[in-house]
């Protein structure tokens, strides 16, 4: 199983259709779609990972070792995980470009124009 390094995770996100990313909250650092809608971001202090999920799906993977309701953000069903992170690189890769894509499934018709995949 390949394991995704942070650096990794970072440069997948910004390869997504429309990513920006910025640093905010004394050292978040968040990737985004269409001004402010976030779909993935590092705790740069405490290493974490967290990303939104399917409602359906989120229970499943909370209840997998190494992945925990992500603080602040669990409501709206964010994981949370720290490096090494709990799952093989395709399967990381999956669940992040799903992430983007319900983001993006969420903004008005015309904004998601070259942001689907």
């Amino acid at each position: 199983m390949t394991q995704m390094t942070k650096h990794d995770v970072a440069e997948f996100c910004r390869s997504l259709p429309g990513v920006k990313e910025d640093v905010k909250w004394g050292g978040v650092q968040v990737f985004y779609v269409d001004q402010s809608k976030m779909f993935a971001l590092f705790n740069l202090n405490k290493d974490g990972l967290s990303f939104k999920v399917e409602k359906e799906l989120f229970l499943g993977y909370v209840d997998r070792p190494g992945i925990r309701p992500s603080p602040y953000l669990a409501r709206a069903y964010w994981i949370n995980m720290q490096a090494p992170y709990p799952m093989g690189a395709a399967e990381l890769q999956d669940l992040l470009r799903r992430s983007h894509q319900l983001v993006v499934s969420k903004l008005a018709k015309k904004r998601q124009i070259g942001l689907l995949l």
